[in-house]
């Protein structure tokens, strides 16, 4: 995993997730991950099941956010969960073919991640973020230059989170080997594919 890890919010998009979705497919992120807060379970399903196709046919994978339930149902290819979510073991053993990833927002935090060995951490916010009504203590890039040291000592990729945007994208990319994007991505379908282009080599991600 290298470069953007691109997030759609279902509850900034709205009908224009699917075709938003498509153009940032186009520029062949590290991951796309469907976010969807205010969405029921059906909704929710629904909208992974018509990403699935649109991510294989561009080889990025698709991570449901907080669901493994919904993640196995829709044949996604991982799982984001949070602190308050089902612990990374738990849900491999729920759904063992599931690649998994979770967030982290302190030391303490990072460090329990880690000895689950995810597929990937994420820790932040870097920068102060407006994705979040409740935003967790802002780490910096000192706090993520820590957390990229232990992650590469248990080989588990670190990818930034919170507040992320192209301006600050070259801070960020000796740091982590991805970094997640919602609010700089954009709303626009016809800018989205440039936008996150641009964001992905930034980040370090490949042409």
């Amino acid at each position: 995993m290298r470069g953007l890890y691109a997030i759609v919010d279902q509850d900034t998009l709205g009908t224009e997730l699917i075709p938003f979705a498509e153009a940032v497919l186009r520029a062949r992120p590290a991951a796309l991950q469907l976010r969807a807060k205010q969405a029921g379970a059906r909704e929710t399903l629904a909208l992974l099941r018509a990403l699935v196709p649109l991510c294989r046919a561009q080889g990025v994978p698709l991570f449901a956010n907080d669901r493994p339930d919904l993640a196995v149902l829709a044949g996604t290819d991982g799982v984001h969960v949070g602190q308050e979510d089902l612990p990374v073991a738990e849900v491999r053993a729920f759904a063992p073919t599931l690649r998994v990833g979770v967030s982290t927002h302190t030391a303490d935090e990072l460090a329990a991640a880690l000895e689950a060995t995810p597929d990937y951490v994420a820790f932040g916010p870097v920068f102060a973020t407006r994705s979040k009504a409740q935003p967790d203590d802002v780490v910096g890039l000192g706090g993520l230059e820590r957390a990229s040291r232990a992650a590469r000592s248990h080989g588990v990729p670190l990818v930034a989170i919170g507040g992320i945007d192209a301006p600050r994208a070259a801070s960020i990319a000796p740091l982590a080997d991805a970094a997640a994007v919602i609010a700089a991505l954009g709303r626009d379908p016809a800018q989205a594919e440039a936008t996150a282009r641009a964001l992905h080599l930034a980040l370090g991600g490949a042409p």
